[in-house]
């Protein structure tokens, strides 16, 4: 994916720099050639030492360590691109107003290379009207910035601010650099759960997050695919997305079956529900009136539609199963499916909500390809990788 590229990792001093060893390893995984650079707040949350075992070569600290009279317009000349991970809130700060006083700022000035900053912070941090002014600032002197997202931060907090993933850096990375891998592709991502009205209060539904669907979708348009998007609930904000929002299967349906023309591949990762009232009130039912008796109705089969009127697409089905993924199995057979992505929503590391997923390939021919517990990003990525290779 990235392979011999120059890719610069600074590390600037807060808690998520742990995960920067993580994101090394992976540049390293991916062919990059890599080098490091670690703030003096960073050394207080991860050693040199573990960065230069992962990177194969001393880290650098500082301006005047004496192996290099300029250290850092040597390393902004030989990057192709610099990514700084975590980035926070006073890097952000000295990087909007052209600080140069430590080796990493003074390396941002001296290059001409694109930026990619992965901000981390707590969320009345991010949330401040200084930090909003020097993102805008960045943004606006042609930084890209990724995340932050919500999620668990310390001291046991949960808010918006913790830095996104590596996989999801190693992927607006590869983004960056292009050209990408999916350029000139159109794709259809299907994400969420539908809601099936019995009332206009109350309604039927299931526990899907989305979060495997928009993955998949934000990974093909950092790839360069234009990507439909037709969604239950929110969506990632990327320009080469498009989002229908709808709420039942039918909706969903009609969405989907209209964004079939000049239509390269097709990812249903919806949660569609199977059967819908019959019937809807109109009013509130009342408790008073004792519990409804419920006739359901099959809702329209999305993916066969699709299968249907767009032979020529690639098609990809999602199957959410419990227990056994046998049924899986001949699912892939009967919805003629290119390919069928199957995973055990009653796994603790693989269910509706959770930022892993844990998946099993199958084609129609009965192959199966079971891929270890990873994260939705990471996830979305092979998947895509693999569409590419079998298409």
């Amino acid at each position: 994916m990235l392979a011999d590229r120059r890719v610069l990792l600074g590390i600037s001093g807060g808690v998520a720099a742990y995960k920067a060893a993580y994101l090394a390893r992976r540049f390293m995984e991916a062919g990059a050639e890599l080098e490091v650079i670690l703030t003096d707040a960073a050394q207080q949350f991860v050693g040199q030492q573990t960065l230069s075992a992962i990177a194969g070569r001393p880290v650098h600290t500082n301006l005047f360590d004496g192996l290099s009279p300029s250290p850092h317009t040597d390393l902004a000349r030989w990057a192709e691109i610099i990514v700084v991970a975590p980035a926070t809130a006073n890097f952000l700060a000295r990087a909007a107003i052209g600080g140069g006083s430590d080796l990493l700022s003074a390396t941002l000035l001296a290059s001409r290379a694109p930026r990619l900053f992965a901000p981390a912070m707590h969320t009345e941090m991010w949330e401040q009207p200084a930090t909003r002014r020097n993102t805008a600032q960045l943004l606006a002197d042609g930084v890209y910035l990724v995340g932050p997202v919500e999620g668990a931060l310390t001291s046991g907090d949960h808010g918006t601010g913790r830095m996104v993933e590596p996989e999801e850096i190693i992927s607006e990375v590869i983004r960056i650099l292009g050209p990408g891998d999916m350029d000139g592709l159109t794709v259809l991502v299907t994400a969420g759960g539908t809601r099936e009205p019995i009332d206009p209060v109350r309604y039927i539904g299931n526990r899907s997050s989305g979060k495997m669907g928009n993955a998949i979708a934000l990974d093909a348009a950092r790839r360069g695919a234009r990507v439909r998007l037709v969604t239950s609930v929110g969506a990632p904000d990327h320009e080469n997305i498009s989002v229908v929002t709808v709420e039942s299967a039918q909706e969903m349906a009609e969405a989907a079956w209209a964004s079939l023309e000049g239509l390269d591949v097709a990812v249903m990762a919806a949660a569609v529900a199977d059967f819908r009232p019959g019937k809807t009130s109109e009013a509130k039912i009342d408790r008073s009136s004792g519990p409804p008796t419920l006739a359901m109705e099959p809702t329209p089969d999305v993916l066969a539609g699709v299968a249907e009127r767009s032979p020529e697409t690639y098609l990809v089905g999602f199957a959410a199963e419990v227990g056994s993924l046998d049924r899986a199995i001949d699912k892939a057979k009967r919805k003629k499916v290119d390919l069928l992505v199957a995973n055990d929503v009653s796994r603790p590391d693989s269910g509706f909500g959770t930022d892993t997923n844990q998946v099993m390939l199958v084609t129609p021919d009965g192959q199966q390809d079971v891929w270890p517990t990873l994260s939705k990003a990471e996830v979305a990525h092979r998947l895509w990788d693999t569409v590419l290779e079998r298409r």
